[in-house]
């Protein structure tokens, strides 16, 4: 076949082609884009064309399967994986210290209160809870608390946002407003959530927050959760902050505004010490920061009327952006709150986790931390009361040992009693060489009659480490008579000096 059979041949099938594409509907308008398109963007053509191929050979390939091959075993096979199989257990094994510490826990079988009754059958002085006011012995707390049980039950079983605000929630949360002075509050279900809802609510990627390192666990799990920039400064110390505050500002000057934040607490939960918030106010204004306060230690125990650390260093509540604290402990109810501004409360009922997620406060624990707050308000004497208690038991063990000091604030009823540095280097005892003495001292205590603990803290991943020296933790309650506060502390001293004495 010569050349011009061959270009006749592909001639007459490029017109029968031609024809049978003139016969599709549409064919006309297709073609008339196509000429118009090469003519006005050839580029364009050429990448639509390769689009449209790209298109034609992928529904044309084959199907294949993404799971991988199933290798079919024998049932030999399957009984040898088995026998080989080792399960890993759920919880590991404990340390010997663990293991000592389960084996010595004390378990109390009556109510909570300045003397309770354990499992062994003796009834101890109970120095190790936080009822400082013994609220929960009052019959007209019972009285209350058994009425409002009956009238609204246990509590809704819903977020405080779908079904599950009451009356009542609404007048806890106009009580503490009132209370510490501020515009508006809002109680959640949980005092440990409570902050670490609170700071990812308002601080997120992006932001910054500078801390103090020695805040709680609470505090810092709320931190890493935001994900916010993290500045740290050390412990109480407000010059090492003023460092933080001007290099963070300026190294945001030339950068897009971002929201900042200071976060400390009142007092603090693994030291006892207090923060100066007058100063802290003034560098928060200086330098332009917001200031989220936790009180959870604080609120209930500082002050004429246990407002906290606001009243206590006369420091306008208003001050502070955000006041965090616990309806538990010294007003034995539940659940924890933040203070502030409208619109501080208002953000929060639809932003933060633990209060959109979690089931309400039970009604019963809220109007006993109502009744709480208007019998410390109407009672000041009550509060003025434990700090002379507090002062009784701490004269017993700081000035008198000579093995330990007490890193708390002097109104600080919850004593931490650390090994005293030259303790520690001349018996050269590791952390938990220390932890092993502290938990002696603990068991010495409960032989002669006293219930106290050591200071517990949580380990995290979060940088930098939190540095917590072990420490006994001791706490005064109005629920003995002072005579009975001072023996107790008598007896805690000595058995300190029977224990260390016996180390050499």
């Amino acid at each position: 076949m010569d050349l011009q059979e061959t270009q006749r041949i592909l001639s007459e099938y490029v017109h029968e082609l031609a024809n049978l594409f003139h016969q599709i509907p549409g064919s006309a308008i297709v073609l008339r884009y196509i000429k118009s398109s090469y003519q006005d963007d050839p580029i364009r053509s050429a990448v639509e064309l390769f689009l449209f191929l790209f298109a034609v050979r992928y529904l044309l390939a084959p199907k294949y399967s993404t799971k991988p091959g199933v290798v079919q075993l024998s049932e030999d096979e399957i009984d040898d994986l088995v026998d080989e199989w080792t399960p890993e257990p759920l919880v590991g094994e404990l340390t010997a210290f663990e293991a000592m510490e389960v084996e010595k826990r004390p378990v109390i079988v009556s109510s909570v209160g300045p003397k309770s009754k354990l499992s062994n059958g003796r009834t101890v002085i109970n120095l190790g809870s936080n009822n400082f006011y013994n609220l929960n012995a009052n019959e007209s707390f019972k009285d209350k608390a058994a009425l409002t049980l009956r009238n609204y039950g246990v509590g809704p079983c819903g977020p405080r946002g779908f079904y599950g605000t009451q009356d009542i929630h609404l007048k806890t949360e106009a009580d503490l407003a009132s209370f510490l002075g501020v515009d508006s509050s809002i109680i959640y279900s949980q005092a440990f959530s409570t902050i670490s809802s609170v700071i990812p609510a308002f601080s997120k990627r992006g932001d910054i927050i500078v801390a103090d390192k020695g805040v709680s666990f609470a505090i810092r799990r709320g931190i890493q959760i935001s994900r916010s920039t993290v500045r740290w400064y050390e412990h109480n110390d407000m010059e090492d902050l003023e460092r933080v505050l001007a290099k963070v500002t300026k190294e945001q000057n030339r950068k897009m505004l971002t929201r900042r934040f200071i976060i400390t607490e009142g007092l603090f939960e693994s030291y006892g010490d207090m923060v100066d918030l007058p100063k802290l106010i003034e560098l928060k204004l200086k330098y332009k920061f917001r200031l989220i306060l936790d009180e959870t230690w604080s609120f209930g125990v500082l002050g004429r009327t246990g407002r906290g650390v606001t009243e206590h260093q006369n420091v306008d509540a208003a001050e502070v952006d955000m006041i965090v604290g616990s309806l538990a402990g010294p007003l034995i109810a539940g659940g924890g709150f933040c203070a502030g501004s409208e619109e501080i409360v208002s953000h929060q009922r639809i932003s933060a986790a633990a209060y959109t997620f979690s089931a309400s406060l039970p009604v019963l624990l809220s109007m006993t931390a109502s009744m709480s707050i208007n019998h410390l308000q109407n009672n000041p004497e009550t509060v003025a009361q434990l700090r002379e208690y507090t002062k009784a038991l701490r004269a017993q063990l700081d000035p008198r040992s000579d093995w330990v000091y007490c890193t708390s604030a002097p109104e600080n009823p919850v004593l931490i009693l650390v090994l005293k540095p030259e303790v520690v280097s001349s018996k050269r005892l590791s952390v938990e060489d220390q932890q092993f003495l502290l938990q002696d001292i603990v068991d010495e205590c409960l032989v002669n009659g006293v219930l106290i603990t050591r200071l517990k803290t949580l380990d995290d991943n979060f940088e930098p480490k939190q540095i917590v020296p072990p420490a006994l933790k001791v706490c005064a309650t109005l629920g003995l008579t002072k005579k009975e506060i001072e023996k107790a502390g008598t007896t805690i001293r000595h058995a300190i000096t029977k224990v260390l004495s016996k180390r050499k």
